[in-house]
């Protein structure tokens, strides 16, 4: 994680030196899993951002995607948003690397996430998603790695978008997420599954109709856009890390043994996977 927070100054829309030498680092870290690495281009406000693609299992038709955003809001390290993501994805990849699996394996790091650009046909996803749409390629579906390494034992260390849901899901932010809308189709509720059977670490599922708001924060959201099914695996983001777009959300605050379990719970989840 540090060799990515650390890459070369605030990973921001404004620093686009920043961002590619990050998109660098990821791409370099990518040619030990897989020959097969590509950069998507596309133009925004006069700057040219990339996406970097790695793919393994090639041979298979269906595609499963595996995508994380590298950039932050502002000037901050955004360790937890999102470098958390970013290096669980480099490491399932390894993971998954070699294995027979069913599906082809597209790992995306993905570029403008974060504002001005969220919600907007700009975001690196956005652009992704519609490659594939455009293409006709065949996706089983697609996990949104978003914010996976903060997590507190503390009580009221978590907070919701409604407050009774706190009955349900507890008090304590020390859980991972497993979320999507209603109506997500059928790879979304198998993920949910197997991630809850595998169970690592506490795991909890969260589905709602998209006004609640707090189900399309990330990603994945785009790929709901072209009818793909699609979920986001977080910690909640603002709803538990005090630290969100803030300077302070650093490599300390990290806890890298539930970052690994989320990682590892994913990954035998997806082995299971038919």
């Amino acid at each position: 994680m540090d060799s990515l927070v650390n890459s070369g100054g605030f990973r921001n829309c404004y620093n686009t030196d920043a961002l590619n030498k990050a998109a660098a680092f990821i791409k370099n870290e990518f040619s030990s899993v897989s020959d097969s690495i590509e950069e998507q281009s596309f133009f925004c406000g006069g700057s040219e951002y990339k996406n970097v693609i790695c793919s393994i299992n090639t041979d298979k038709k269906e595609r499963i995607i595996i995508g994380a955003h590298y950039d932050v809001d502002g000037f901050q390290d955004g360790a937890d948003d999102n470098a958390s993501g970013v290096v669980g994805m480099l490491e399932l990849a390894r993971l998954l690397k070699g294995l027979r699996l069913n599906y082809r394996f597209d790992f995306v790091a993905y570029t403008l996430e974060e504002p001005p650009y969220f919600r907007t046909k700009d975001m690196g996803s956005y652009h992704h998603a519609k490659f594939l749409h455009d293409h006709n390629i065949s996706v089983k579906g697609m996990i949104s790695l978003e914010m996976i390494g903060y997590f507190s034992d503390l009580p009221h260390s978590q907070t919701y978008p409604l407050p009774f849901l706190s009955w349900i899901y507890g008090n304590k932010g020390d859980y991972i997420t497993v979320v999507q809308k209603y109506g997500n189709g059928s790879f979304g509720n198998s993920i949910k599954k197997l991630m809850k059977k595998n169970r690592l670490l506490p795991t909890k599922s969260f589905k709602a109709p998209l006004f609640v708001g707090a189900v399309d924060l990330s990603d994945h959201r785009n790929y709901w856009s072209f009818g793909y099914s699609a979920v986001m695996l977080t910690n909640t983001s603002f709803y538990r890390n005090p630290n969100y777009h803030e300077r302070t959300d650093r490599i300390p605050t990290i806890d890298f043994r539930r970052l690994a379990l989320v990682v590892d719970e994913l990954f035998l989840s997806l082995k299971q996977l038919k």
